[in-house]
């Protein structure tokens, strides 16, 4: 062994009083001297210095001697008293502050720079679960963090990590909101108006999925992650609009998914569907969030006129193009006020009598349709009811396509 460390560890433990243990002896010296843990280093650095084991630790208080099949029996306890299944795990730790500092000075005043001593604690853990579970520890991602709390006695806390589903969805009826909307006048306590249920609308397309995925991995809930949405009234039919569904604190995280939607839309036939189910990541869902301004969206409309239009005009609809929307009235208390510039594909007109026709519209997501045709009081310009000469509202929409292009 080099003798500058033999020199180092030997000022180490002098100014303990030898009141070191093998732990923190061999972690200062884990970036200089190979071996297979931080254990064996102190013992040979002992064996060199012709120096006995310490009884007691003046740096980490004896907190390693905590590590033991007490501490792993409390653990498995906790995990099978949750019930939850698991194959990948980490582990997290709090130390006494007192602890870390002392650790921290020792660095300094002999100028360590190896690991501090909650990355051997975790470790040391991970190393005895790994082998009690057979399962592997997950540095990138994992399934379950276990939590030790050494502050006072010793406690277990379990952190289930939430689960990811993608997919597409469709809704056949209209006054279905897409997420689950409190009570405006209780904002979800339940009160006599909502029937006590805290909702403003009985079902959403969001419960009608997690509702019964929930039940299959014992999740405690879910949060609903659309590509946009589409008003309460307005269908979204063609192959679906993208949307993923975070399973919070899942105690079951392996489920056929193929059979769980087959299943789903066997419960909400003629109201919802949903395709194409599969697991992501995390990062999944705000890629989601961010999308629907990047896609194309293809409406049909039902617009009725105040008056008789010329029916010559609708040809004019064809050359709808650049459109500035400023935040229209009914979504100003919840969107920023500003003018939005986006830009209509193309427009088919079909007539239905002389006060009604249907419109075929492709559009930039992110253009509020019934306004473009109502003109909101010129906040969008230009719109239907400039171009036709008359006041028009949209009767009925539908949202027949989501695209990329």
């Amino acid at each position: 062994m080099d003798r500058e460390i033999i020199e180092k560890s030997k000022k180490l433990i002098d100014s303990t009083d030898n009141k070191i243990c093998n732990h923190c002896l061999g972690r200062k010296f884990s970036d200089v001297l190979d071996f297979k843990d931080n254990v064996t280093r102190g013992i040979e650095i002992r064996k060199n210095l012709a120096m006995d084991e310490s009884k007691e630790c003046s740096i980490c208080n004896d907190i390693f001697l905590k590590i033991d099949d007490d501490l792993i029996k409390k653990i498995d306890d906790k995990i099978n008293y949750l019930d939850v299944k698991f194959d990948t795990f980490l582990v997290g730790s709090k130390v006494p502050k007192e602890l870390l500092e002392k650790d921290e000075a020792i660095d300094k005043e002999f100028n360590f720079e190896t690991e501090n001593i909650k990355k051997e604690i975790n470790r040391e853990i991970g190393k005895l679960l790994e082998k009690h579970f057979n399962k592997e520890v997950g540095f990138e991602k994992q399934d379950i963090v276990i939590n030790i709390s050494f502050l006072n006695d010793v406690k277990v806390r379990i952190q289930i990590n939430p689960i990811f589903i993608e997919g597409k969805y469709n809704k056949f009826i209209r006054g279905i909101p897409q997420t689950k909307w409190p009570c405006r006048k209780c904002k979800g306590k339940g009160c006599s108006e909502c029937d006590f249920t805290g909702k403003q609308y009985k079902e959403s397309v969001e419960e009608l999925i997690s509702n019964t995925i929930l039940k299959e991995t014992k999740g405690f809930a879910s949060k609903f992650h659309g590509a946009g949405r589409e008003d309460i009234d307005v269908l979204m039919l063609g192959s679906g609009r993208p949307f993923v569904l975070e399973i919070k604190e899942p105690r079951i995280r392996k489920i056929d998914l193929k059979l769980l939607e087959d299943k789903i839309n066997n419960i909400n036939k003629s109201k919802t569907a949903y395709h194409n189910l599969k697991f992501v990541e995390r990062n999944r869902k705000a890629e989601i969030k961010v999308s629907s301004p990047d896609t194309f969206k293809i409406y049909k409309a039902f617009v009725k006129c105040e008056n008789e239009f010329d029916l010559n005009k609708l040809d004019e609809l064809k050359a709808l193009n650049r459109i500035e929307q400023f935040t229209p009235t009914r979504v100003e208390h919840r969107r920023a006020k500003l003018v939005r510039i986006k830009h209509v594909k193309y427009v088919k007109t079909v007539p239905i009598d002389s006060n009604n026709f249907e419109m075929i519209i492709k559009t930039e997501g992110g253009l509020y349709i019934k306004e473009l045709i109502s003109g909101d009081n010129k906040r969008t310009k230009p719109s239907v009811s400039d171009i036709l000469g008359v006041n028009c509202m949209c009767n009925q929409l539908d949202v027949v396509e989501l695209s990329e292009k």
